[in-house]
């Protein structure tokens, strides 16, 4: 099938060349990266709904992280249906490996996923709450401080972990919300506890099943 990707930035003024750069990489054509410059909070989106028109049986869609294709938990759950059951496509999340809808398609790996994409859902609307609820504040404390202190200047420095907020002579640092430091730790937890379902599964296909078998055969002769 053919290859897609899809990136999406949430306005016209952020850059979505780390996304496409990302995509090229993987080898996906120029001509089938599809882009969105619009809030992931629902799938009205142009590019999205050119995707679903172009996206076959067969066909695989690459995603940098699951946030890209949208932030609202129930309707990236829904999205997620469609693509894979009905228009039977394959998924590949690049930032989450576990999404890889090509492989890890026996019982254990398909109950992992599903867990991981419940999981990023939920995080990636609840990101999207708390970007809301940060701009809002933050507008709202702007215009306080500019009100009682018109003659000092406002700035923004970015370094390192933290952004600092200078205001005239004071500044006061704020930890920078790190989504993806979540989602690493996250994607290292579910790959210890797929390891950890393969063995429980193995343990009970090759030992405690095999013991239960020969403790029933002798009560089986005995009713017989």
């Amino acid at each position: 099938g053919n290859q897609y990707a899809y990136i999406r930035v949430s306005s016209k003024e952020q850059n979505e060349e780390r996304q496409r750069a990302a995509m090229l990489e993987y080898g996906v054509p120029a001509k089938n990266i599809i882009l969105d410059k619009q809030s992931g909070k629902d799938f009205e989106r142009q590019g999205y709904k050119r995707l679903m028109k172009k996206l076959k049986r067969g066909d695989i869609l690459i995603i940098k992280s699951i946030d890209r294709l949208g932030r609202n938990y129930h309707e990236i759950l829904e999205q997620w249906r469609i693509l894979t059951k009905e228009k039977e496509a394959a998924i590949v999340v690049l930032d989450m490996p576990l999404l890889d809808t090509r492989q890890n398609r026996d019982l254990t790996g398909v109950l992992i996923a599903d867990i991981v994409l419940q999981l990023l859902s939920y995080v990636a609307e609840t990101e999207r709450k708390f970007i809301r609820q940060r701009q809002a504040e933050g507008s709202h404390n702007l215009f306080t401080l500019r009100c009682k202190a018109q003659h000092l200047t406002a700035g923004v420095l970015k370094g390192g972990n933290n952004q600092i907020y200078g205001i005239g002579n004071g500044a006061v640092k704020i930890k920078k919300y790190s989504l993806n430091l979540h989602l690493h730790i996250l994607s290292a937890l579910l790959a210890h506890l797929h390891k950890i379902c393969i063995s429980i599964t193995n343990l009970l296909y090759h030992v405690y099943l095999p013991l239960r078998t020969k403790k029933a055969l002798p009560l089986a002769q005995k009713c017989l």
